[in-house]
């Protein structure tokens, strides 16, 4: 159809052709969303099947540094850089003032 033949029919015409429109889309837009559903079910029961891998457990890290202004607050050496000791550090101490004292032989955990 051109936009000519939309422009001759009459506004109930094209009501009724919207309406048909309309249903159509409605069925195929359900159609399509079965078929999506379905798709992700097979691929969530093919991820279940095959076993997530979980991640490697490490184990639990001593504290090497603590803030000397709120002694709750430690970090081990790992990971990002706390905002305490950032500040800190930029203030121009050095990272060798926060570290924490310990007895000889409590420094590391040994495995097995």
């Amino acid at each position: 159809m051109t936009s000519d033949d939309f422009r001759s029919m009459c506004t109930d015409d094209l009501w009724i052709l919207y309406q048909e429109i309309t249903d159509v889309l409605a069925e195929k837009i359900v159609t399509k969303k079965a078929a999506l559903e379905l798709r992700l079910c097979e691929l969530d029961t093919a991820e279940r099947m095959r076993g997530v891998r979980k991640r490697r457990s490490y184990p639990p890290v001593f504290a090497k540094y603590h803030n000397p202004d709120n002694l709750v607050q430690s970090w081990s050496g790992r990971g990002k850089t706390p905002l305490w000791l950032k500040a800190q550090l930029m203030a121009g101490n050095r990272l060798e003032d926060f570290l924490i004292d310990r007895p000889r032989g409590e420094g590391r955990r040994r495995s097995g």
